[in-house]
């Protein structure tokens, strides 16, 4: 019988090549080869097999997780890395792996940063061998690309820099030698100076993560039970792996607790010299439904009449602590001044209880001012002073729809004192809805709607000129919050109108009351004229609020006392009668 063509094909291959041979062993490769010196793998979107050892599990949070090897000898290249598994893939932290895949580069930010990372196809044990060592800071690393995926340990203490993402991302922002300074506080927008301001807020910070991308994680495994997160604390003991993902900033993704400073909050407050004391507060929307206890929830602030309570219990403790004559306010509901109108209710509560103390009167400016949601106010003590002239108000674009009215009263301290006027200020807020032409961020740091801020302090400027008040009066105070930090164009055109910073003045170093996305700042400001300037007896901050967390006010945790009745600090100023 023949064989067919394709039969005795196959029997001379057989014939000729033997039994199968299996597929040659992949050459292994140290993760710093991997990782290579750039910001980006030589092997990406190539095969390529490693052998590491499991440093931490993070697949519930970040879907994978970090492994590390003994090292190429190589300090420009990193030892780590991150892997995703096949689902139900079964590992350990502490356990050896060969793990074959595709190395890819996981995009972290809108600068083209990327998290190296091995998409794993085949995983098996590998035999223990030595833990790699965790890696040593002693200062801020010359690359942190260089430890990317690494377990490391800082051991210069940190300084919690912001905790604005700490309830919605589980993160925190920490900084190597102190805070973390706005740029436009410290240095003039748009400057050369600025810009190296920014570059070494950028080279000093450090994310500290929870492992997770869950959003309102609820807690964090990092922090102990009743820990005090403030501002400007220490952290020690700051252990984790080298991460870089979301907003292209180097992180730790922390593997161990954080150890934290002693309590620093400032339980007493300021003390100023000088027989007249003026205060200014931004309350944070402080609103009163309809004034009879229902209305909730309102348009801002409290949604509930127990947290509008709660929330009003804070502003008195802080207000009645500061011991102020006179106060500036921010950010009342703009509802009228008749009874149960929001600065009534306030003026109230103050007095309630406080026997001969309870003098707390308010300025009745009689209208608005203005149609915006919130205003200005003027609170003041009857027994020490005694108002001046009639109240005024501007209401004139840009202030109305957008920069809240000023509010102005002149006040004389006993029958001799010599008059002075108090000035509510609020200028517009940078956010950018609306904002376009000369008010659109021009990306020198101000923000959004600078232009009319700046219109609103050369308007105020020339407003007062005037005397609006009719009392005659020359020493004036500018109080309140502008949004705009020290070195920003609305401040440096009132200094160059002749209004002198009061923290200037009394030579207060690194004056703060506003923390935002890890920066310490002013957006609340105390200016004089130069009569009142030679009245300046002190100034001071009570931190009660940028530092602290944001649960732990009236609508979170509500920790008794004045912490966190606002987001901004309150400020006090003393000076001769």
């Amino acid at each position: 019988m023949r064989c067919s063509l394709s039969l005795l094909a196959l029997a001379l291959a057989a014939a000729c090549t033997g039994p199968a041979l299996a597929a040659p062993p992949a050459t292994l490769l140290p993760i710093g080869k991997v990782q290579g010196g750039g910001e980006r793998s030589p092997y990406e979107g190539k095969p390529v097999t490693i052998e590491a050892m499991v440093t931490a599990d993070m697949r519930d949070g970040l879907g994978g997780i970090y492994v590390q090897d003994a090292g190429d000898g190589d300090a420009a290249t990193s030892d780590g890395l991150f892997v995703r598994l096949p689902d139900g893939q079964a590992v350990q932290v502490g356990q050896w792996l060969r793990i074959s895949g595709t190395v890819q580069e996981q995009a972290a930010g809108k600068g083209g940063q990327s998290l190296t990372t091995l998409q794993a196809g085949t995983v098996t044990t590998a035999a223990s061998r030595a833990v790699p060592a965790v890696t040593v800071i002693e200062d801020i690393p010359a690359s942190w690309e260089a430890l990317e995926g690494m377990q490391v340990r800082i051991a210069a203490p940190l300084t919690l820099a912001g905790q604005d993402g700490l309830q919605r991302y589980g993160e925190l922002t920490a900084a190597f030698g102190g805070r973390l300074w706005q740029p436009s506080e410290v240095a003039v927008a748009g400057s050369p100076e600025q810009a190296a301001v920014i570059a070494d807020n950028a080279r000093r910070r450090l994310r500290l993560d929870d492992g997770s991308s869950k959003r309102d994680p609820g807690g964090v495994s990092y922090l102990a039970e009743g820990v005090v997160l403030r501002t400007g604390a220490q952290l020690t003991g700051v252990q984790g792996i080298v991460d870089q993902r979301y907003d292209g900033d180097y992180r730790l993704q922390l593997t161990a607790p954080l150890t934290v400073s002693s309590d620093l909050r400032p339980l007493q407050p300021p003390t100023v010299a000088g027989g007249l004391r003026i205060a200014a507060f931004n309350l944070e929307n402080y609103f009163n439904g309809d004034g009879k206890g229902g209305g909730y929830p309102t348009l801002r602030g409290a949604k509930t009449a127990e947290q509008q309570a709660a929330q009003q219990a804070k502003l008195i403790t802080t207000i009645r602590s500061l011991g102020a004559d006179v106060a500036a306010l921010m950010e009342l509901e703009n509802d009228g001044y008749g009874p149960g109108s929001a600065i009534d209710q306030l003026v109230r509560a103050l007095n309630e209880g406080q026997g001969k103390h309870g003098d707390w009167m308010f300025v009745d400016a009689k209208q608005g001012p203005g149609d915006n949601p919130i205003r200005v106010g003027i609170i003041y003590r009857s027994s020490k002073l005694s108002p001046v002239g009639k109240p005024a108000v501007l209401e004139r674009e840009p202030f109305g729809e957008r920069s809240r009215v000023p509010l102005a009263q002149a006040f004389r301290m006993g029958r001799n004192g010599t008059p002075f006027v108090v000035v509510a200020n609020h200028f517009k807020s940078k956010g950018c809805s609306e904002a376009s032409g000369a008010d659109a961020d021009q990306n020198d740091g101000q923000g959004c709607w600078n232009a009319t801020r700046v219109e609103s302090a050369r308007l105020l400027h020339q407003w007062l000129l005037g005397d609006p008040t009719g009392s005659g009066g020359k020493d004036a105070v500018l109080l309140g919050d502008f949004n705009a930090y020290a070195m920003e164009e609305p401040i440096r055109t009132l200094n160059a109108d002749g209004w002198q910073d009061a923290f200037k003045v009394a030579g207060v170093a690194q004056p703060y009351s506003y923390v935002y996305n890890g920066l310490t700042g002013r957006l609340d400001h105390a200016l004089l004229s130069p009569g009142m300037a030679a009245r300046l007896k002190g100034a001071a901050e009570w931190h009660t609020n940028a530092d602290e967390a944001d649960d732990a006010g009236y609508q979170g945790r509500n920790v008794p006392g004045p912490w966190r009745s606002s987001d901004h600090d309150p400020l006090l100023l003393g000076f001769e009668p």
